[in-house]
């Protein structure tokens, strides 16, 4: 069982005085209040530091960790999988023999072998990994807010070009569920989504930057005559409802008149060796502009490893009725190998490894033993319908990440799982553990914030967590 630290406990302690207030509900204004609070509390986290950021690489649908990060070859021949693990950087770390790249650069990253949680299906692990909510069930919405969100809300400046939570392929649905969200902090704390391929020629991110100076200028006029016809809303406006539209509206016209927007989102700004050296496939180039973003001043991003790249069902969920598993994983490890692994170079050569904090991942593992089940259809990385097959199915028991930068020492494993790789046998981590750690390194008090839900009661971001050790930034 993990120790509880003093320091932990005290947290616990000033959470229950916290909700002894009895805050009752907080209106807009007081949201505000307490958002600029956290941004100001951010912003002086490393005295005259940049401020920290993080880009979170997700594989939607649960990346085997056998096949991957946590491979055993020792396991019978119906839990191994076909491929050999091979050596790295990193005395005593093995990976499947499809990350060759990984492998090469183990030593700019931290393989964390032991998470575990309980929600099952896609939803609910996903609303476990990214917001803490402890159901098991699967549900059509969030209740709590992402992490992301969370941090958006109390680090935004309305003031900055750039939105400060970019999604490049948000993480949003999982077929008809939402499995993440702003939830009670509302839409605008949610990211701004960056949609489509961007490693296609017409590739262009809309409402980023006018390129015609009478068409700016035409909007700056209307602008300010709008603002003089809502004055009197806002002269009557009690509940700071113009306040979030003016903040709504700094931003949106900041990316329509700012050449620095345009430029950020603009690949073509980039050398053609470096957009190879990614990959000009979608992840790839996903990658790169999350690179761009962060180091234009971005602080949190996400990109999900979704979509054609990842074989017939466009993501990592290797039922056997939905993929052959060891062909497609065959098949997207190369794109994943490359574009994750330039992604953690680009960030130690750039000088960003101090702030900036690279997660890769998905919301749970696959089962360690391998089930066999008739193919639903072919195509890339499944037989043809009717086929036999092998596949993994959902495993919430064991996952694998990876984590570069963020100022933490790396070429480390953190935690183990047994010999067949069905649980933790040592440094057990669950989800809010994994959010305070986030929460930690982007400067945030995550034992003593409380953000008010739909009724207004106080809701802390993290319970019964504390941030992994090994993953603290170094002093």
């Amino acid at each position: 069982m993990k120790q509880k630290s003093s320091q932990g406990q005290a947290s616990r302690d000033s959470r229950r005085e916290f909700l002894k207030l009895g805050l009752g509900s907080l209106s807009l204004p007081a949201l505000y209040q307490l958002q600029a609070a956290g941004a100001a509390q951010a912003g002086s986290q490393t005295g005259k530091k940049e401020r920290t950021a993080v880009i979170l690489v997700w594989c939607r649908g649960g990346v085997s960790h056998l096949d991957t990060f946590d491979p055993k070859p020792e396991a019978p021949s119906d839990y191994r999988g076909p491929y050999s693990p091979i050596a790295t950087k990193t005395e005593g770390l093995f990976l499947s023999e499809l990350l060759p790249r990984c492998a090469q650069i183990s030593d700019k990253f931290t393989v964390l072998r032991s998470i575990t949680h309980t929600g099952g299906g896609h939803p609910a692990g996903s609303l476990q990994v990214l917001g803490g909510d402890p159901d098991r069930v699967d549900k059509r919405k969030p209740k709590l807010p992402d992490w992301m969100s969370v941090a958006n809300f109390l680090r935004r400046d309305p003031n900055k070009v750039l939105p400060n939570y970019v999604g490049v392929n948000a993480i949003t649905n999982y077929d008809s569920f939402q499995i993440a969200g702003p939830t009670y902090l509302g839409p605008g704390a949610g990211p701004f989504q960056i949609k489509g391929d961007p490693s296609r020629p017409n590739f262009k991110v809309p409402n980023i930057g006018l390129s015609d100076a009478q068409q700016t200028e035409r909007l700056t006029k209307r602008i300010s005559l709008r603002q003089q016809f809502d004055q009197l809303r806002r002269d009557l406006d009690l509940e700071g409802a113009m306040q979030a539209m003016d903040q709504f509206e700094a931003q949106a016209t900041n990316l329509l008149t700012s050449k620095q927007a345009a430029e950020a989102f603009d690949l073509t700004k980039e050398p053609q060796h470096i957009r190879d050296r990614y990959g000009m496939h979608q992840w790839g180039q996903q990658c790169l502009m999350a690179r761009r973003l962060v180091e234009a001043g971005v602080e949190i991003i996400t990109t999900e490893l979704s979509g054609p790249l990842c074989g017939r069902v466009a993501n990592w969920d290797d039922h056997a009725v939905n993929h052959h598993v060891f062909e497609a994983i065959k098949y997207r490890a190369p794109f994943f190998d490359q574009a994750v692994t330039a992604l953690i170079e680009d960030i130690y050569t750039r000088g960003l490894d101090k702030r900036v904090l690279v997660i890769v991942g998905g919301e749970f593992g696959r089962t360690p033993r391998i089930s066999y089940s008739k193919s639903t259809g072919g195509g890339i990385g499944s037989g043809s319908a009717g086929t036999t097959q092998p596949g993994r199915d959902h495993w919430p028991n064991a996952n694998s990440m990876l984590f570069a930068g963020g100022n933490i020492q790396t070429g480390q494993i953190i935690g183990a799982t047994d010999a067949k790789g069905e649980g933790p046998i040592a440094r057990a981590v669950g989800p809010h553990d994994f959010l305070a750690t986030i929460y930690s390194h982007l400067g945030i008090d995550y034992a003593n914030t409380f953000l008010p839900d739909f009724s207004g009661r106080p809701t802390p971001i993290v319970t019964n967590g504390e941030p992994i050790p090994e993953l603290a930034g170094r002093a």
